[in-house]
């Protein structure tokens, strides 16, 4: 019912996921990032939990494999999850449980890991990964660009519905967390988000590091 990829930008420092799903708010329950630690992504009939817990592993300095040997042991319905892992130096870990639902795969690439369940085939994690190697630019813009080569490539099963793009830079808090909850084309409706929140990004981050250097907020009653 999801497919996902999480990759990193090691010119930048920055993190970050996009992922879609036939159910509503797929990314308020499966993506997690965090600055300088790397991406969790907990899926299939999923255990949020399991985000948190991973990053904290991570940011104790546990290697990927080390992490989902971990998570394995702390989830006793460790079977139904599909999982992956993927630290700030771009080494990754994905797992499928013998329960995950329908066709399901995992893809590893340069920097970046990719997967889904109740897939249309089997190849679509690698038409992911294959798209964001091949990609240039942007984080954001490369995690997209991969998103949609996942659904050109088959996507899943059935009709999508939600989609999210979350990514961390320097600051501690995510500098791109963008969700589409419920609609026929999440993942068109997704890009139309960033493409309307790239230009104002920058301002976002100076207003909370440096709000005197801000520029105008620009809305009735700034003067």
């Amino acid at each position: 019912m999801t497919f996902s990829v999480a990759g990193i930008c090691p010119e930048t420092g920055m993190v970050g996921c996009a992922i879609t799903s036939s159910s509503i708010c797929v990314a308020s329950r499966c993506a997690f990032v965090r600055s300088g630690t790397g991406v969790a992504l907990t899926q299939n009939v999923t255990n949020p939990e399991l985000g948190p817990l991973a990053l904290d592993l991570l940011a104790e300095g546990q290697r990927p494999e080390q992490v989902m040997v971990a998570l394995a042991e702390a989830d006793t319905d460790v079977q139904w999850r599909q999982l992956g892992v993927l630290d700030a130096q771009g080494q990754g870990q994905t797992f499928s449980g013998d329960k995950a639902l329908g066709l399901y795969a995992t893809a590893q690439g340069k920097n970046c890991i990719a997967m889904g369940n109740l897939l249309e085939n089997t190849g679509v994690p690698l038409a992911m990964i294959e798209a964001f190697e091949n990609s240039q630019g942007h984080l954001a813009e490369r995690l997209l660009q991969a998103l949609e080569a996942g659904l050109a490539a088959g996507g899943e099963l059935g009709p999508l519905h939600s989609a999210g793009l979350l990514m961390s830079a320097e600051p501690s808090w995510p500098v791109v967390d963008l969700r589409v909850d419920w609609h026929i084309a999440p993942i068109t409706e997704l890009r139309m988000v960033w493409q309307n929140y790239q230009p104002q990004m920058a301002a976002y981050i100076t207003r909370a590091s440096n709000p005197a250097d801000a520029e105008s907020f620009g809305v009735p009653g700034d003067e």
